[in-house]
């Protein structure tokens, strides 16, 4: 007690909370123990297994327990089953490439259209079990069964306007062949009648034939063609992504006329309220996006 009232006259409340304590003595290096961990993610894991996995580090550095392991890579924010994924372009006329679609972009001609058009082809009509499932404590959970039907597929051609961020015409088909892609840009030519059209492609075979006879006949459209492994620079992609969370993930369809029919709904609802993309991209990788583990240890 009088260890307490020396501190209590010395300090007073302030005085009776708990001190620091030193803890257990340190059985691990941290700097050492640390650049050895991030230095086993960067060897390939052992033979049978596609991903390192913090047991498996532990095994190989054999004095290291997996907590430990699993401590160190809490604290870097290492995530061992999450796999990233990238697409570099290898395209020799990237750089003009895309700065002829971006250009477009942020100076369109004055009085010209420009639109982003793509194909979103193979659109399953799953039908899938729908309700409710009665759990032992009495509550009920909303879901979908794991088992579907399917009832064949859809293609979905479709043109956003890149100033207003509408979709300016969506037209179905069953295929996808060069004969369809005519179709779909004869009606995206009679929409805005007399206008010059300026139409962002990615590079696929139907878009760009070696003698183009509907260019010839349309002198006032122009097709520009984004470089080869790069599709994310046309919008049109980045609404085909909204599309398939807001009505085509996890809905069920009987036949692919009920798809069409969800498609054009949420078209109808989408385009009043439709604001052009606005992107921002905070890091440019070069070459390698994904370091080596060792590397972050610097």
């Amino acid at each position: 007690m009088s260890k307490w009232r020396t501190r209590y006259a010395k300090r007073g409340l302030a005085g009776l909370a708990d001190g620091p304590r030193p803890g257990p003595t340190r059985r691990y290096d941290p700097t050492t123990t640390e650049r050895r961990i991030l230095a086993q993610l960067d060897e390939p894991p052992p033979s049978g297994h596609a991903t390192w996995t913090g047991a498996l580090v532990a095994q190989a550095l054999r004095d290291v327990p997996k907590h430990h392991v699993w401590r160190v890579l809490r604290q870097r924010g290492i995530q061992l089953q999450r796999r990233r994924s990238w697409c570099l372009s290898t395209d020799p006329e990237f750089a003009p490439k895309a700065a002829d679609i971006v250009g477009l972009y942020l100076h369109p001609p004055d009085n010209a259209v420009v639109l982003s058009v793509d194909e979103k082809p193979h659109i399953q009509a799953l039908e899938r079990a729908q309700g409710y499932l009665r759990l032992p404590n009495g509550t009920a959970v909303r879901g979908v069964s794991h088992e579907y039907k399917r009832h064949g597929t859809t293609t979905l051609f479709a043109a956003l306007n890149v100033l207003t961020g509408q979709v300016a015409v969506a037209q179905h088909t069953h295929r996808r062949r060069r004969r369809e892609f005519l179709a779909f840009m004869n009606a995206v030519v009679a929409a805005p009648p007399g206008r010059e059209l300026h139409v962002v492609l990615d590079n696929l075979n139907t878009h760009k034939p070696k003698h183009d006879r509907w260019l010839t006949r349309h002198p006032t459209v122009h097709f520009h063609f984004t470089p080869t492994h790069a599709s994310w620079l046309n919008q049109i992609e980045c609404w085909f992504s909204i599309l398939s969370r807001r009505t085509l993930r996890g809905a069920s369809f009987t036949s692919p006329a009920q798809v069409r029919h969800a498609i054009d709904a949420f078209i109808h609802r989408y385009n009043p309220d439709a604001v052009p993309f606005e992107w921002t991209k905070q890091v440019v990788h070069a070459v390698h996006p994904k370091p080596r583990y060792a590397d972050l240890h610097k």
